[in-house]
């Protein structure tokens, strides 16, 4: 019988440098951050895309439980904001992502009628059309959400997670006492044929999360899970991933984000997720972030940028060229009881390779 033969330790070594020299490697992104035109109004809970090489800001959260619908374009040639016609219907905690030169949002939450405080989910999608300033309404989302996130491949539009009130809540609305839930829902826009169909649910139900399409694949990192009030859900570090062709979630998941936050500014450059900012709250603290970090799918491996000049949470964010952007924000994390102080109008561009 033959006894097996087994590699020597200078053998074992000149295989580990053989493998590791097949590996991709991704060059280690740099830059630094330079102040912008601020942002005509402090908000938080405003959200960013990109359409025709400029940034296009929606929504915006008063305190005390209102909505402002604001939408800016601003021109980083000019350097300037110019105020567009207001959203058709007014929420915050909205899914969007720019295509073929419009900007498609999905759902999100209004106030209920009257003076009650609470958050409405809704289903409305709707298509803004940034050289003729108009907005056109379209086949409502299967369900009704906010706090998720959208994102394109292939010319079709996936909104993926988000929050909704819990089976059985006695409120058609969210506050602190309604049972609310975090959705794994994945349905699937058509922008050609105006049409919705469901797809695979993401393994893990959570909502507020940072989202990008890469390379053909949708990459969810962070969010909140559980609710989506921050106070009454917990934040995660996760990141899955979901294939559209195939229609499913990756079994092996990528390496975790470093700092589990939600509510985060995020953008798609050169291959890589980067996300920005955040909040995260437990029963010792209550904690905006100025985290800046980068997803490299290729190497699995997460890079940690030059922070935000200030933390915030609820920021506009986009890539427009080669810079990544982030607008206004609020600098506390939600139920501080500040409210107003706290919310900022500044806006900052982060320039890679700087």
């Amino acid at each position: 019988m033959l006894k097996p033969r087994w590699a020597s330790r200078p053998q074992l070594a000149a295989l580990a440098v053989l493998v590791m020299s097949a590996l991709p490697v991704s060059a280690q992104l740099s830059g630094k951050w330079e102040q912008i035109a601020p942002f005509p109004e402090q908000h938080e809970e405003l959200f960013g895309a990109t359409a025709n090489n400029k940034l296009y800001v929606f929504g915006g959260f008063i305190p005390f439980w209102k909505v402002a619908g604001v939408v800016y374009e601003y021109d980083p040639a000019t350097n300037k904001w110019t105020e567009k016609k207001k959203m058709a219907r007014p929420a915050h905690h909205l899914a969007l992502t720019g295509y073929n030169g419009k900007i498609y949002i999905f759902g999100g939450f209004e106030p209920p009628p009257g003076t009650t405080p609470g958050w409405v989910p809704l289903n409305n999608a709707w298509e803004y059309d940034p050289v003729a300033d108009t907005w056109k309404a379209l086949a409502p989302m299967p369900t009704k959400r906010g706090a998720a996130q959208a994102a394109e491949i292939n010319g079709k539009i996936y909104v993926i997670g988000g929050g909704t009130l819990a089976p059985g809540a006695e409120k058609p609305y969210l506050d602190f006492q309604t049972p609310q839930n975090s959705l794994n829902i994945v349905e699937e826009y058509d922008p050609k044929t105006n049409t919705w169909r469901t797809r695979s649910p993401m393994p893990t139900p959570r909502n507020h999360v940072a989202m990008g399409a890469i390379n053909g694949k949708i990459y969810v990192a962070g969010g909140r899970v559980g609710a989506p009030y921050i106070s009454l859900g917990t934040d995660v570090s996760l990141v899955e991933v979901y294939d559209p062709v195939k229609d499913n979630w990756y079994a092996t998941l990528p390496q975790r984000m470093p700092t589990a936050r939600s509510g985060v500014g995020f953008g798609v450059y050169n291959g890589r997720l980067l996300v920005a900012g955040g909040e995260f709250q437990d029963s010792i603290q209550q904690t905006a972030f100025r985290a800046f970090e980068a997803y490299d799918p290729v190497t699995d491996t997460w890079q940690s940028l030059p922070s935000m000049v200030i933390a915030r949470h609820g920021v506009a964010s986009a890539v427009v060229g080669d810079k990544f952007y982030v607008v206004s924000g609020d600098v506390q994390s939600s139920g501080s009881g500040i409210m107003a102080s706290t919310t900022r109008a500044d806006a900052f561009v982060f320039s890679p390779g700087k």
